[in-house]
Parts: structure tokens; sequence; C-alpha cells
């Protein structure tokens, strides 16, 4: 059946309102417009950003929403002037947009760009314009991605056209997770060979930096987690050390200071947590230590001793680990294909779109690396 230029309606999980459990529901999914592709989703991967939004972000615009943003899929069909892909193209969404001609995208400095949602609403986390309609009522894309339905409509500057062979869900997770890791010791610490570093927090984002600390060469990569099962996992992407701060009574920056002769020279937050970014600021060493912001967070301010910056000390964020979008996924995919970089390895657990919110469960109280649900056959 030929479903080009017509509505499709299928399965997605609706996000009615915040801090409820997702519904499954029959929606409709509209043709995609001048400059987009109508995408049939293949498999997605559970985020800790879904669950930000849905239990902590909440803000009261950004519903009903469907959610996902780290998926892979088919190219159902076109919209007119899209000359970049075509029917049957495997893609990865991209939450953010490479436009290639705004200052951003022109700067090698940054992987921001100046159109999507991400130029200006990370508090809704969708842009105002949909479409997706359930019940007569609009339904908001998810940080302009929506990757638990079984088709979601993006702008091309959005998508990225991956190698054909690579299996969907398998490279769905450099959707988010693992390109953001992963980029944050690689593209923004410029981990150097020879190094010392430390990763905070050892979900997915934390074991893709851990295995880009060790791609880039570090020494010694200390890997921090009040989960002690976390320790091996750590170990299998290459960190030689494992560290649970509830094992001692003073400062883990103090403990880390001690086992390396003053700090680390690399340090990465991949919480989300305003206290852990301090710790991780203050395991740096003086004079040149870097500490990476990579947890996504936007409800606290954080704080920090001036003292700690004039020392010597550099402080950054990164944002997607740095890659520009549409250029870094498909060099990310090519690196899994020759064996460069390890994913099967965050996949825990394996679901279907119907047991979302099982998979949001199992995330919640830390029972999953990844979960990967299969969202629609191919």
């Amino acid at each position: 059946m030929d479903t080009a230029g017509k509505v499709i309606k299928c399965k997605a999980a609706v996000a009615w309102e915040p801090n409820k459990p997702l519904v499954i529901e029959d929606i409709e999914v509209a043709p995609p417009q001048a400059n987009e592709v109508r995408i049939k989703i293949v498999a997605t991967g559970v985020c800790h950003t879904d669950l930000y939004h849905l239990f902590e972000g909440m803000h009261k615009d950004g519903f009903p929403a469907v959610l996902g943003h780290e998926g892979a899929g088919i190219v159902e069909s076109v919209g007119p002037g899209v000359s970049e892909f075509q029917p049957g193209d495997r893609v990865i969404p991209l939450f953010i947009s490479q436009c290639r001609e705004c200052r951003f995208c022109k700067s090698p400095k940054t992987n921001q760009c100046e159109k999507g949602w991400a130029a200006d609403h990370y508090d809704v986390m969708a842009l105002a314009d949909s479409r997706f309609t359930c019940k007569g009522k609009k339904v908001l894309q998810f940080m302009g991605t929506s990757t638990f339905s079984e088709y979601t409509v993006m702008n091309q500057i959005a998508v990225a056209k991956i190698d054909p062979a690579a299996p969907l869900d398998k490279v769905c997770l450099l959707g988010c997770g693992v390109c953001t890791g992963f980029g944050a010791a690689v593209n923004t610490a410029k981990v150097e060979p020879g190094s010392t570093c430390a990763v905070f927090g050892l979900g997915a984002v934390g074991l893709a930096a851990v295995m880009g600390c060790k791609f880039a060469g570090a020494k010694r990569i200390i890997a921090v987690d009040t989960n002690p099962e976390k320790a091996e996992k750590a170990r299998v992407f290459g960190a030689t050390d494992f560290v649970n701060p509830k094992d001692y009574n003073r400062p883990i920056s103090k403990v880390l200071a001690e086992m390396t002769n003053g700090g680390v020279d690399y340090s990465l937050e991949c919480v989300g947590n305003v206290d852990v970014m301090r710790s991780a600021l203050e395991s740096c060493m003086k004079g040149w230590g870097v500490s990476v912001v990579v947890g996504w967070t936007d409800k606290h301010d954080f704080s920090a001793r001036p003292i700690q910056l004039i020392a010597g000390r550099t402080w950054k964020g990164t944002l997607f680990g740095g890659f520009k979008s549409k250029d870094g996924v498909p060099q990310m995919v090519k690196a899994y294909m020759e064996r460069k970089v390890k994913l099967d390895e965050f996949i825990t657990h394996n679901m279907t779109l119907a047991q979302v919110n099982e998979a949001v469960e199992l995330m919640k109280r830390g029972g999953c690396i990844r979960t990967v649900l299969s969202v629609s056959r191919h």
C-alpha cells in the first residue's frame, strides 16, 4: 500500500501530562511538508532525557507529546524540495539540526544550529508546530524527533543518512547517549594520550564517556558511581579504577586527589546533578584540569568557589558531545561498523513499544544501561 502523500494512522506512546504513565494510542501522522521527510521508526533507545521531561522538567506547555529522541528508521516518503533523501534510506533522526548555513553551522567552534527546537525552546523541549494529532488534539514532537512512534516527520536538516548495512536496533543509540558521552571526552574535553580522567555517573552517557577517554588514549580512567554493580560494566568500556563515593566519609574530590597526586586532568559529569558538577570540577588538577558538564538539567543553579577557576581549571559544557549532527552521526556509525566503538555492550534489555512504561520504570530505578524498543518491523 502506497502511503506517500497520505495521513498515516499508527501506534505511538503519548505523554498526555507530566508524571503519568505513557499511553499507547492510535495517532495520525501528516504527510511531510516542504523540506521534510517522514520516517518509519524501527528501533529507539529510552534515554534519561525522556524521563527528565516527564518527571523533572514537567513544563505544562510541553504536553501532550510523543517522547523518544534516540531512534533509527527508514525514510517512507519525502516532501517537496528534498533532494538528499529518498524512500528506503536508512536514517537516524537528530535532536540537533545542522542547516549548514547559520553562523553556528559555519563555525568549527560549535555544533549548535540556529534552526530547530533547540535554538530557543529548552524549557518546552519542542516546537509549537507538529505533524501529529491524536483524538483531535495536536500532539507535540519531543526534541523535534518523537521516536516513540511508528512514524515521525522531521525537517531534512535534522536527519542523518547512514550506512544501509548498519543494524538499526544498535545504531539508534548514536541518536543521543553514546555520541553525547563519547564526544564529551573526544571533542569537548579533548582528552590527551597518557592523561588521567574521571567519569561521574555510569549510565549509557557515562560509559560512552569512559569509552571516549580510552579511545583518546587516556592512561588512567577512574569511573565514579554510587552503584557498585556498575564497576564491572565500566571496565568493559575501558575504566581502570572504580570508586564509590558511599565508601568514603570525605568528599570524593579529596579521594580522587589522593589517588592522582593532586587531581585528574579531565573530569566528566554525566549525571545532570549540580552537586556532582561541583565535585567533578573540584576533582580536577589545578593549573590545567578540564571539567565538562555532560548531564542534562535546567532546574537548579550551580556554584563553585572562584578560586577553583582562578587556579587554572576550565569548566565547560557539551551538547550532543560537540558533534555536528549530520556529519558526526554517520562517522560514528562507520566507526561502529569498523569495530572502533562499542554499541551492543550498552544494551541490557530489548522490549517492544507496547512495553515502554516498563522500560521507563526500569531506567527510573537504575535497572538498565540502555533498553532498546522495537517500534515497527522492517
